[in-house]
């Protein structure tokens, strides 16, 4: 299948540039799709050395809270635009509950095709993404186990893509890909703020 990269520049609180691709055929595929569906974002946190009194099990606690906050967060932001989209969101409590019931979390979806998980949810696309964060945003379990700022420092940098695959057969029809630093990326409220102003009018389902 070809494709093409449109590469467009992102505000100088960024800084540099994304890359988004759009199919092709995006617009034959989009004019099926009625609803469609956040899944748990998957989110690593990379690090060198782990700091003092700061365990591998809260660090992967951490990426696990990351997951479904950034999930969370990205359906809020959605619903907030969807007067913009004439395509219908899943409630996200009622995609996780569907994914609960066949055994699927935040650390096993990648195991699924996007078409598998998109016949467990009843939808016509699935909106997924992957986040890498050179550190740790902050998020409850962050507090919890006190390795906010102080331990780690004030600066992070997250590499986030986000991706749309059409349900009937797991096909990628676009994706957006930043590395996001600074503040920008220190919390995922923060992110996905800054992600939507990015992508809003680049999304696919825009109403004409």
């Amino acid at each position: 299948m070809n494709r093409y990269l449109i590469l467009v520049f992102v505000t100088a609180l960024i800084g540099g540039c994304a890359t988004i691709y759009s199919s092709p055929d995006l617009d034959r595929r989009e004019k099926k799709h009625k609803q469609i569906a956040i899944v748990p974002i998957e989110s690593t946190i990379k690090y060198n050395k782990l700091p003092k009194g700061v365990t591998i099990e809260q660090i992967e606690d951490m990426e696990i809270d990351m997951t479904y906050q950034f999930q969370d967060q990205l359906y809020i932001r959605f619903l907030k635009r969807s007067t913009e989209y004439r395509i219908d969101f899943q409630d996200v409590e009622k995609t996780n509950l569907l994914l609960e019931k066949q055994g699927i979390s935040g650390s096993n979806i990648s195991q699924y095709s996007k078409a598998e998980l998109a016949e467990i949810l009843g939808v016509d696309a699935l909106i997924s993404g992957k986040i890498i964060s050179t550190k740790p945003m902050s998020t409850g379990t962050a507090i919890a186990v006190g390795v906010i700022f102080g331990v780690w420092g004030t600066t992070n940098q997250v590499d986030v893509t986000l991706s749309v695959h059409d349900g009937a057969d797991s096909e990628l029809i676009w994706k957006y890909n930043h590395v996001y630093s600074g503040s920008v990326g220190s919390t995922p409220e923060n992110l996905t703020k800054e992600l939507m102003k990015q992508i809003a009018r680049k999304f696919p389902y825009q109403l004409k």
